[in-house]
């Protein structure tokens, strides 16, 4: 009796150890069939011309689960607007992470937002993975470990302008205008530091900001041209890319004009401020440029048109931000095949630290994605492109600020 009455008292212990083990054991966000990803977006809004990226991340989920899904198990990807509005972005994270209970957060777009959300998910300890702006910030392991960049960082992108302006326009004068926040003054800041403290003392004759809610930035570019500004580096999002370009363009303003990559696409920027008014614009590249005839006939673009036409036909052809999407999408899928059958929180970030030398079809030739625990910085390395009126077309050597 008193050994029943033992096993029964061992039996009742271990019958509630395990009621508690599946909650220690649970991998959030992943049953045997299904991962849940979650992804905020600017599908509304002053930023609404990005919404396309998140559109064609879903599309390209789509097409992996038509494929047999990530070793067997389904991507259940959620993405929420947040009409790039920071207390939106808070609002619908903490929805999906709390409410949708999410494996990870992939590529959630713009510098303000991601700002809004970047202490809260690693309080959190969700891997907030390859986002969707290039903010110096995200490469900060040692304060933020579980938040990755994707792009080359704003700030590398503005010292390799300043590096060319120093090059080839020493007698510059440079007029800025940029957004009023994180993502504006990172390029703010890769500028001036490329030019060095005198240099920019020197050459910058004017420096113009604008509101992500202002209407125009009209009277910002009668400013900069009254300034005697004869280059001009011009860091806007799209909407306000093609007001800028179109504006200098009516009132006779050609300064060698530099165009920050995030509002490059010839779809969304170039088309309707006018081919004619975008011809000699520079810019910095890292992608193979789909509007340009030269990859034709490459597998990488081959396979992205034939994926456009099946699984996101309503989507351009011409805008950048349908091959970026793609591009980010085919490294967060590699990162979940590497995972294997471990997908907690913490093997994702590891498999997302792990990557080495990793080629990507749309990538330029010669660009490589690597991480590591130190470098959340997945691409380093750029090359400046000028708009001919048709295409962009890159020049000059490949620029790799790893090895800076």
């Amino acid at each position: 009796m008193r050994t029943r009455g033992i096993l029964c008292v061992l039996a009742l212990a271990l019958g509630v150890a395990a009621a508690t083990l599946p909650l220690a054991a649970e991998t959030i966000g992943v049953t045997a069939t299904e991962i849940k990803i979650g992804n905020t977006n600017p599908y509304s809004g002053p930023a609404s011309a990005y919404g396309t990226i998140g559109k064609v991340i879903g599309a390209y989920f789509k097409k992996v689960n038509d494929e047999g899904g990530v070793n067997g198990r389904k991507v259940n990807y959620i993405s929420y607007d947040d009409a790039y509005t920071p207390p939106k972005a808070v609002e619908m994270v903490r929805k999906l992470v709390e409410q949708d209970q999410v494996a990870a957060l992939f590529q959630t777009l713009g510098t303000p937002t991601n700002t809004a959300i970047h202490k809260y998910v690693n309080q959190q300890k969700v891997p907030h993975l390859f986002v969707a702006t290039g903010a110096t910030k995200w490469n900060d392991p040692q304060h933020f470990p579980w938040t990755m960049g994707w792009q080359p960082n704003y700030q590398t992108e503005g010292r390799i302008y300043a590096q060319y302006i120093l090059k080839n326009f020493p007698d510059a004068k440079i007029g800025i205008l940029y957004q009023n926040d994180d993502y504006g003054k990172d390029y703010r800041k890769g500028l001036h530091d490329g030019l060095g403290e005198a240099n920019a003392k020197k050459m910058i004759v004017m420096e113009q900001t604008y509101e992500v809610t202002d209407p125009t930035i009209d009277s910002q570019i009668v400013n900069l041209k009254n300034s005697g500004a004869n280059v001009f580096f011009n860091v806007t999002i799209p909407k306000f890319a093609v007001q800028a370009i179109k504006k200098a363009h009516d009132i006779g303003w050609k300064p060698t004009h530099f165009l920050n990559n995030v509002s490059s696409s010839l779809a969304t920027v170039l088309k309707p401020a006018g081919l004619e008014a975008s011809r000699g614009l520079i810019t910095a590249l890292y992608m193979k440029e789909i509007t340009d005839p030269q990859w034709k006939n490459d597998k990488g673009y081959q396979d992205w048109v034939a994926f456009m036409k099946k699984y996101y036909s309503e989507g351009a052809l011409d805008d950048q931000g349908n091959a970026f999407g793609y591009t980010v999408a085919q490294a967060m899928t590699l990162v979940l095949k590497q995972c294997g059958n471990d997908l907690s929180r913490e093997n994702i970030l590891r498999q997302a630290e792990s990557l080495k030398n990793v080629e990507l079809p749309l990538l330029l030739p010669g660009i490589k994605v690597n991480t590591s625990q130190t470098d959340h910085a997945p691409i380093e390395q750029e090359q400046l492109a000028k708009f001919d009126g048709e295409r962009w077309a890159t020049f000059g050597e490949l620029y790799d600020a790893a090895k800076k």
